[in-house]
């Protein structure tokens, strides 16, 4: 059954890039929305994305194929009574949490089980609301389906294909799987992230010289430090369980590393940080998998005014865009000052043989 109308409660950096992926790729959709902040959705009514900004969950969503609930975790349950009332036969529920028990357990006590199918689209960002939503965020990303044991095996398949239709890729799991490997993957490093910067918050002078120095490495496991601290309280509510496990098997394998340093046990080291290089260096660093390829470059400036403005120039003249620029004060990983990020191969490669046709020293990671 092709989709003719697609409902949203929730229009944030998730559903509003849902939404505008559906737009883009299906303009004759009919896409819907709620939420309580006004703004997203005036913003969606502008662009045209949605046709409607609902006031409430009105009978406007009973005519809906699919409806997305991209509220934070705990809110989305709330919404389920109601939805009882309003959803048909036709009409699947899904959701974009990166916490899949909860709500599993909660829609096994409602009559929405047979049209309840989870999902959990592997993208996202440290900025939050409809303002950051990209109409690209799906691109060959995995997305995760976690159906309710009594969907209609046909009922998934259709909205798997629905899904792989935005460019994502679909992967299909027991909601408690996927609870355990978002644990390993997403959760734990958000927590162990925010816990090193507070650390080191904790740690620094009244100068605050670690915050002053802070760079490569630092900056870049720290990174996912700036995500919405609501969304991460209650992830670690709602998946308290699998969370526990996971800070456990940590502490146990930070226990060994700290007894080999303590022991000077070189061979110990080396293995750690060479299976720890292994792994990492196998993981799909392409635009194919979970982990999208960044697209940079560092290049020596020579501290002169105007020598930014000079290479932004080199590039914009000749149709290359910059995805983001910054200034590296700390040479940790890279000998270049200055780091350029891209939005593709092909731009980086011709902004690489641009750059060295005008003999900046440059230098890939």
């Amino acid at each position: 059954m092709k989709p003719e109308k697609i409902g949203f409660i929730g229009l944030g950096l998730i559903g509003g890039s849902i939404a505008k992926t559906i737009h883009r790729i299906h303009p004759n959709l009919t896409l819907i929305a709620y939420d309580l902040d006004k703004s997203s959705l005036t913003m969606a009514l502008e662009e045209g994305v949605i046709a409607e900004a609902c006031e409430d969950l009105t009978e406007s969503f009973a005519g809906c194929r699919y409806i997305f609930l991209c509220a934070p975790v705990q809110k989305n349950m709330d919404f389920l009574e109601r939805l009882s009332a309003i959803a048909g036969e036709n009409c699947t529920i899904t959701d974009v949490g990166s916490v899949k028990s909860a709500i599993h357990q909660e829609i096994a006590r409602t009559p929405l089980a047979p049209y309840f199918i989870g999902g959990h689209p592997m993208a996202g960002s440290e900025k939050s609301g409809y303002s950051h939503a990209t109409a690209y965020l799906l691109e060959n990303v995995y997305y995760l389906i976690t159906p309710s044991p009594k969907a209609e095996p046909a009922s998934v398949r259709e909205f798997r294909e629905f899904i792989r239709s935005l460019g994502a890729l679909p992967i299909v799991l027991d909601y408690q799987e996927h609870d355990f490997i978002t644990a390993a993957v997403s959760h734990l490093p958000h927590i162990l992230a925010s816990s090193l910067v507070n650390l080191v918050k904790d740690l620094d002078n009244d100068k605050e010289i670690m915050k002053q120095v802070a760079a490569g490495g630092f900056k870049d496991i720290t990174r996912i430090a700036s995500s919405s601290p609501v969304m991460w309280q209650q992830i670690c509510l709602t998946n308290q369980q699998q969370i526990l496990k996971l800070l456990d098997a940590f502490e146990a394998s930070l226990e060994e590393t700290r007894k080999a340093i303590a022991a000077s046990a070189k061979d110990r080291l080396f293995d750690f940080f060479q299976t720890a290089k292994d792994y990492r260096d196998s993981l799909p660093l392409t635009n194919s998998g979970s982990l999208p390829k960044i697209y940079e470059l560092y290049c020596d400036m020579v501290d002169e005014a105007g020598g930014i403005a000079a290479l932004a120039t080199i590039l914009g003249t000749n149709q290359i865009s910059i995805k983001n620029i910054g200034i590296i004060h700390n040479r940790e990983f890279q000998e270049g000052v200055l780091h350029i990020e891209f939005y593709d191969q092909d731009a980086l490669d011709k902004a690489l043989a641009l750059l060295r046709k005008y003999h900046y020293t440059l230098y890939e990671r």
